[in-house]
């Protein structure tokens, strides 16, 4: 019996004695939905902000999606409101703003709030002022804040606490409800005036609902409702009986309950009703008093679902399910899974892989097939997870047999042949197993894996841990998830802020990784204040006295530069050259730099050669740019935006190469010989185009001021 039939349990209370109808999806909570209801209608008298906590499996969840349906206009038409206690049904308002914290940063919840109210916000602060400043105050409904983050040993929910929801909540035209656990709602609540918050704990006496847990069992026993007939589901005394003796022992957790009647549903030889040793006060009792009853140890079970327990994501490839349990369990478990699936079936939950994994967009190689529509396997509640890592004498010993078990699946050591779950969670076991810096190594890793959650297991770790290639990859992070970049793209990235911070043999790794980089990064100087670029070439001469020509690139920089010369009155500062990909002299989005001396100045240049990491000493006035005529006749062209670039082939108007930057674009040109040259507010560097590499895929439009998030997709629950 799945979860929505065992909890559509009947009403309790006041509401059941005075003859209203329970909510078809929740079943009693009577004192809570009215509390919910008085908060949505804006009572007078009632908080502004309420924190829905208790215990890990109480229900928090359930009664929060069973108000949300009171709350969407198109929702409640399918429900009996007028069969309902009046108390307990919020008026028909607009539906909340619902973001999903599930799997999500603190900054990706936060500007998912952000793009729901179309807010103009540039920074994260800026956000909670716009809210601040609306004439009409708006409602929020953040559930489930344990599940936030990508990485679970990240503790992301705490971030989500501190840093999107207690602003939030000290926003006076935000009405706001959270669901969070008790420690962290204490946290919450104890940032705002007494008068403006309200705790709801749902193990606390005045909010418990003994009455409903009996009914929430009762329903579930119930054959009519689609258990198996047996006595003490046909009969309604032995079930009400039954129910009673669930409800007495689970002190209050509706999942214990849950847990229960699936085991003796799915298996129900062995089982007396009559016994009440058989009847679990805990979860942990339920894991073992049913595998007891089948006549297995209790331990087998739990190293069986072990790997569940600390699986990532969307749950574990069932296909690495035995390969886990093996490695926790220090010997071959395949005989015991072979045995024992039936044995945990009513633990675990199958759910369809929703991940994209053909990332370049080519539908070629192995992640294009390796984990398209797969079945993944998870825990049915988080709380199981808690109470098997909790049994397990040594967690951190578990995540390295686990980490270790996942690095040695990687076939050859080839990231783009690992599977989908492996590239992209390995970091976060090997966070947990305090391991991470050591595999911070291999750029390969860096380009396919996932960058919100190698990201987010990253910054859980002291910077000081962190090896120079990690440091990199940590600054480079940003621009990863903010250009959503496949991972050919986020290759050629990290291959240039390798280059720019002196760790070339990283770049020339990437080079041998299997991608086809649509660069190769020449040179990369840390220089301040260019405000144009252009490449040419001087005349140089060799101590043997022969004169040559050596193609340079010329930086527009402040008078006073170190190494740069200033051009005499009256002479012409090369331009950038914004060559396009027709030929014509505009790029596309922003101008280039003008090439003007500041006001009250005079122009200075800095030669650079465009090949080598090197400066040139030349004179800056016998600077040759290329002719047009050169530069029409050259096989490519670009264009440009404030913080982008996009060079095309001209024969057949192909782009091969699309860049982000995360500075301002200042200046930019393109040599005839494919070499482009960009300076930003933090430097200039120089790429080699390389014109066999395939078209490149397209960078999405970048949103101000979100370098720190990741694109959102919508707010769930919000259906209106």
């Amino acid at each position: 019996m799945g979860d929505e039939e065992a909890m559509s349990a009947a009403a309790g209370g006041n509401a059941r004695a005075a003859g209203y109808a329970p909510h078809p999806y929740v079943g009693g909570r009577t004192a809570a939905l009215r509390a919910l209801a008085a908060w949505r209608m804006r009572w007078p008298g009632a908080p502004r902000v309420i924190v829905l906590t208790g215990n890990p499996g109480s229900g928090r969840s359930r009664l929060l999606t069973g108000f949300l349906m009171m709350c969407d206009p198109e929702y409640r038409k399918q429900l009996p409101l007028d069969d309902l206690d009046p108390a307990t049904v919020p008026p028909d308002l607009p539906a909340p703003a619902v973001p999903s914290p599930a799997g999500r940063t603190a900054a990706q919840l936060l500007w998912l709030l952000a793009d729901h109210f179309e807010l103009a916000a540039g920074r994260d602060e800026d956000v909670f002022t716009e809210l601040a400043a609306r004439e009409e105050p708006v409602t929020v409904v953040v559930p489930d804040v344990d599940e936030a983050g990508p990485v679970r040993a990240a503790e992301e929910a705490a971030r989500v606490v501190r840093e999107v929801l207690t602003p939030l909540a000290a926003t006076e035209t935000v009405q706001l409800l959270a669901d969070v656990s008790r420690e962290l709602a204490a946290e919450l609540a104890g940032a705002l005036p007494a008068g403006q918050v309200k705790v709801i704990d749902l193990d606390a006496p005045e909010w418990a609902d003994p009455k409903g847990l009996v009914l929430h069992a009762e329903t579930a026993l119930d054959a009519a409702a689609g258990a198996p007939e047996l006595p003490y589901t046909t009969d309604p005394a032995a079930r009400r009986a039954l129910a009673e003796a669930l409800a007495a022992r689970a002190a209050g957790s509706r999942l214990t309950v849950q847990l229960a009647v699936q085991s003796l549903l799915m298996q129900p030889e062995g089982f007396d009703p009559a016994d009440a040793s058989q009847l679990p006060t805990s979860v942990g009792e339920a894991l073992d008093l049913h595998a007891r009853r089948l006549g297995a140890d209790p331990q087998t079970l739990r190293l069986i679902l072990a790997p569940l327990a600390f699986a990532e994501g969307e749950g574990l490839p069932v296909q690495l399910l035995g390969t886990l349990a093996s490695a926790v369990a220090g010997r071959d478990m395949s005989q015991d899974l072979a045995d024992g699936m039936l044995l945990a079936a009513p633990f675990i939950q199958p759910v369809e892989s929703s991940s994209d994994d053909d990332e370049d967009g080519t539908g070629e190689g192995a992640e294009a097939a390796a984990g398209d529509g797969r079945t993944l396997l998870r825990l049915m509640h988080p709380a199981l997870a808690e109470e098997i890592r909790s049994g397990l004498p040594d967690v951190r010993d578990a995540q390295t047999r686990i980490a270790m078990a996942l690095l040695e699946a990687v076939p050859q050591q080839d990231w783009a042949q690992a599977d989908p779950y492996i590239r992209d969670h390995l970091a976060a076991h090997t966070l947990e197993a305090g391991l991470l810096p050591q595999l911070l190594t291999d750029p390969g890793l860096f380009a396919h894996a996932d960058p919100v959650t190698l990201r987010a297991a990253i910054e859980a770790v002291p910077l000081e841990q962190l090896g120079a290639p990690a440091r990199t990859y940590l600054r480079t992070a940003p621009l990863l998830t903010r250009s959503q970049a496949p991972a050919t793209l986020r290759a050629a990235f990290l291959e240039s802020a390798f280059v720019e911070d002196g760790l070339a043999p990283y770049a020339e790794a990437l080079h041998t990784r299997g991608f086809r980089l649509p660069w190769r990064t020449l040179w990369s100087v840390p220089l301040a204040g260019v405000r144009a670029v252009t490449t040419g070439s001087v005349a140089v001469t060799g101590e043997d006295g022969t004169a040559t020509s050596r193609p340079v690139a010329a930086f527009l920089v402040p008078e006073g530069t170190p190494g740069s010369r200033t051009l005499p009155d009256g002479a012409s500062a090369p331009q950038d050259g914004a060559a396009s990909a027709d030929g014509t002299a505009a790029g596309e989005g922003a101008a280039n730099g003008d090439g003007e001396a500041p006001a009250g100045g005079r122009t200075a240049l800095l030669l650079h050669d465009l090949r080598a990491p090197e400066y040139v000493d030349a004179d800056p006035a016998q600077v040759v740019q290329p002719s047009e005529e050169d530069r029409a006749a050259a096989p490519l062209g670009f264009s440009r935006g404030a913080d982008y670039l996009r060079v095309w082939a001209r024969d057949d108007r192909r782009m091969v190469a699309a860049l982000v930057s995360d500075s301002p674009v200042t200046g930019v040109d393109l040599s005839p010989d494919g070499v482009l040259v960009v300076a930003t507010e933090g430097g200039v560097t120089a790429r080699q185009i390389l014109v066999s590499a395939p078209a490149a895929p397209s960078v999405p439009a970048q949103r101000t001021g979100t370098a720190d998030a990741d694109a959102s997709h919508g707010l769930e629950g919000d259906h209106s």
